[in-house]
């Protein structure tokens, strides 16, 4: 069991870059790495149900570069999202595997992720976070939070989003720092 990473619980590939998923098993690490991931990042709390207590070495004894963000399910924080982001940013060529207990906490900030920094629609990127459910009220007030701090921008004509000077409607395009 667990030869192959979609057999992981609730896996779900988001892109040919990130692939998203519940907590996986010591044995499923081999499956991660064996399925081409080369970064895996952990949401979930050390303490969260099925945790691992040594995942870092366990990753790490299968080549998988390794990032734990210790989110707390009833308060997620704008610090998680951007360290989140940071990550993500600086990793553009990665594979990333990105997990959590359940695929909760990383279906929020994946979603979040593509309307801020990958432009897409609320109607595409809402798509596969409600394949694995509908946030609660902490954390519909946590994306709101995040949108109302990083509202997503649709590229400006002729100026990559990326460029610092650009502009949308004389406001600077918000990014994660």
């Amino acid at each position: 069991m667990g030869d192959r990473v979609e057999e992981i619980a609730n896996f779900l590939r988001i892109s040919d870059r990130i692939g998203t998923a519940g907590q996986p098993n010591a044995f499923q690490f081999a499956a991660i790495r064996a399925a081409g991931y080369q970064t895996v990042i952990n949401l979930a709390l050390s303490s969260s149900d099925h945790a691992l207590l040594n995942e870092a070495a366990i990753a790490q004894s299968a080549r998988l570069e390794y990032f734990h963000i210790p989110v707390v399910w009833d308060k997620p924080t704008l610090m998680d999202f951007e360290f989140f982001c940071q990550i993500l940013k600086r990793r553009p060529d990665r594979k990333l595997f990105i997990h959590c207990a359940a695929n909760k906490r990383v279906s929020v900030f994946v979603y979040l992720w593509r309307r801020i920094h990958q432009q897409e629609s609320d109607e595409t990127a809402k798509q596969d976070l409600q394949r694995i459910w509908q946030p609660n009220e902490i954390w519909t007030a946590f994306i709101q939070q995040v949108l109302d701090r990083y509202p997503p921008t649709p590229e400006v004509t002729g100026v990559p989003v990326s460029d610092p000077s650009a502009t949308q409607n004389g406001a600077k395009i918000q990014d994660c720092p």
